[in-house]
């Protein structure tokens, strides 16, 4: 793999805007979240570490959708080529495997669409950030 193309700052601004999109998303839609998911905010644990590990996850997803999209589109990513992966890669693996995840955990859709919706926009976010600025070294 060649990391000497990733744009190192697409990928912090990449995994920090995703990260924000992701408190906003759960915060509009808690009440409907807590429900599907069966949580008590009451019992629930108010450590740092989920949000800690949400922002390192999304720096990861960031790296690798910079890799992907650089070696998919010879290195001269784009705005829509990063959006176009963004919603492949959600839709063949993330919606997939949170349909299967939550069918065998005993979840109903409703945790499954407000789980998918957030990592399709975590996606698409992540894709149109690596797009945007461009390989490194290049003017977005």
């Amino acid at each position: 793999m060649d990391f000497s193309a990733v744009n190192w700052l697409a990928v912090i601004v990449a995994a920090v805007v995703t990260w924000l999109f992701g408190a906003a998303w759960y915060m509009g839609l808690s009440k409907p979240w807590l429900k599907a998911a069966r949580l008590d905010p009451a019992t629930m644990s108010k450590s740092p570490l989920p949000f800690v590990i949400s922002f390192i996850a999304e720096l990861v997803m960031a790296l690798v959708m910079s890799l992907i999209v650089g070696a998919m589109t010879g290195g001269e990513p784009s705005l829509v080529a990063g959006l176009v992966f963004g919603f492949v890669l959600w839709l063949g693996f993330v919606a997939t495997t949170l349909s299967v995840n939550h069918r065998y955990q005993g979840f109903g859709w409703d945790l499954t669409i407000i789980d998918c919706g957030h990592w399709l926009g975590v996606l698409l976010i992540i894709g149109a950030v690596i797009g945007w600025f461009g390989a490194a070294g290049v003017a977005g």
